[in-house]
């Protein structure tokens, strides 16, 4: 059903090695509020939406949460490729270099593997779409977070992007949760038709 486009979604063009800073952003690839949850998340959840526009905003955003999570590998790559052994011992990456190399891996920025715990899904439309609000706000909150650690304007440039596509994705399953409570709300009429006798 998807149809993939052979570029990021936006451009990651880091030219400076800095493990460092792939400790951290690499939270957003498989940590607790990271881009892999996120997508898997919403993916799931879509099935047990009650409008066809809650189903999908959340195909939607969630096809998108994988092209960001394509942009944070890219980045965690990218800031690793050319560091050498000394500057990965020197960040603390050196456990993470001896399981996976300059691979890239889900795990949080405490070094704890991604695990489906991070995800919910509910069932209950309504307790879904607010789960997937304050999802989408502890994502922003994260982004915000690592921009604070940053001064390499290649690694801060997609990062702002990713951040506003959080608040965008926020402000859409606001929209989706406003239209399924109003669906559920709504007194629905069935209409039974008589019997041919009784006419």
């Amino acid at each position: 059903m998807w149809i993939y486009e052979k570029k990021l979604e936006y451009p990651v063009k880091i030219k400076t090695p800095n493990p460092k800073m792939a400790k951290v952003v690499i939270t957003q690839y498989g940590g607790p509020d990271g881009e892999l949850a996120a997508s898997l998340r919403y993916l799931s959840q879509r099935f047990s939406m009650v409008t066809p526009e809650a189903r999908a905003t959340l195909n939607d955003i969630g096809t998108e949460e994988l092209a960001h999570l394509e942009m944070i590998g890219t980045m965690v790559y990218q800031l690793v490729k050319g560091a050498s052994i000394e500057e990965i011992k020197a960040a603390g990456l050196d456990p993470y270099y001896a399981d996976h190399d300059r691979g890239v891996y889900p795990i949080s920025a405490a070094g704890n593997p991604f695990t489906a715990a991070y995800i919910q899904s509910k069932g209950n439309p309504v307790v879904d779409l607010y789960e997937n609000m304050a999802a989408e706000q502890k994502a922003r909150a994260t982004y915000e977070w690592l921009l604070n650690l940053s001064d390499d304007p290649d690694v801060i440039d997609p990062l702002r992007f990713l951040r506003e596509r959080e608040v965008v994705h926020f402000q859409r399953f606001g929209e989706a949760l406003r239209i399924v409570q109003d669906y559920l709300d709504s007194r629905r009429q069935f209409v039974v038709p008589k019997p041919k006798d009784m006419e």
